[in-house]
């Protein structure tokens, strides 16, 4: 009986996972995939589907089109909008990580007593609502927010600077919001690494500089892997963080998805811009995956 248990426990660990990929992944996925091949059409909601059922998915299979997706190679706003988005979650993962790997690595070293302390201090921003916390970014980066008040009380410039609705304030903005999903991963990393090993490199001659490279970043490069994934994948498709602080100006793809739904009203082509964005995302994360578990055997 209590082998039964044991088996059934086994099996359940693994079942639970996938049964909450299929219900929260997998099938969302599939409607919206249903969507971008359907047609534009006035009605509620505003597409006309190619097929109800898998009876008429197995009928209608060899008719569909695909003139939705084609319509996205066709325009280069869309290309635009990959490519921009890309570009900025890719210098805000790399910002993310230059500050928050230094702070890791001193709540990985700071005395056992407070580093539960330093961890709550990280999660904190969580208790305070998203939107309130990028609405405060406003109130800070504006020509008369409290960054530019500051600094021309101190005499350092002259001039307000102009920080909202750039770049930049987009930086700062994602930055804020996912430093801890980039801190968290990196500190349970080097929260556990052996610290012996850097005392021991520096005594065979190795340089302070000399040891972290060649012994704590490389033990740290699972924490590193994972915060930047964290911070990478949702900073894609952030809609909230360049509305607000880039203005109407930026380009990404959350943004464009977030017209064709709302204001174009163009179901069928806002989902096919979501295919492509999770395709685009999940096929690097899977290559990744198969790429360290075959390292991860050879290392065996």
């Amino acid at each position: 009986m209590h082998g039964f248990l044991r088996g059934l426990s086994g099996k359940l660990v693994i079942i639970v996972p996938y049964l909450w990929l299929l219900v929260f992944f997998l099938v969302p996925f599939l409607i919206v995939a249903k969507i971008s091949l359907s047609e534009t059409a006035t009605a509620m909601p505003p597409y006309q589907p190619t097929f109800d059922g898998l009876t008429g998915f197995l009928s209608k299979l060899s008719s569909f089109s695909f003139d939705n997706y084609l319509w996205l190679t066709e325009d280069a706003l869309y290309f635009k909008a990959y490519v921009s988005s890309v570009v900025i979650a890719a210098i805000s993962t790399v910002l993310t990580l230059l500050v928050g790997y230094p702070m890791a690595y001193g709540m990985a070293r700071a005395p056992t007593t407070i580093r539960p302390t330093l961890v709550m201090l990280v999660i904190l921003p969580f208790w305070t609502s998203f939107l309130i916390r990028v609405y405060a970014w406003i109130g800070i980066l504006k020509p008369e927010g409290l960054l530019n008040q500051f600094l021309l009380w101190t005499g350092v410039i002259d001039t307000p600077l102009v920080i909202l609705n750039t770049h930049t304030a987009i930086f700062i903005g994602i930055v804020y919001s996912y430093l801890p999903f980039m801190v968290l991963p990196l500190y349970a990393a080097l929260e556990k690494m052996d610290h012996s090993l850097v005392e021991a490199a520096q005594d065979l001659g190795c340089t302070p500089t000399g040891a972290f490279w060649k012994v704590t970043f490389p033990l740290s490069r699972p924490g590193v892997i994972a915060g930047c994934m964290l911070v990478f994948i949702p900073a894609v498709g952030e809609f909230v963080i360049p509305d607000l602080l880039g203005g109407s100006q930026t380009l990404m793809i959350g943004r464009t998805l977030w017209n064709e739904f709302f204001s174009n009203r163009d179901w069928p082509v806002a989902s096919a811009v979501a295919v492509i964005l999770l395709l685009l995302l999940v096929i690097p994360i899977m290559i990744f995956q198969q790429a360290q578990a075959k390292t991860q055997e050879q290392g065996r």
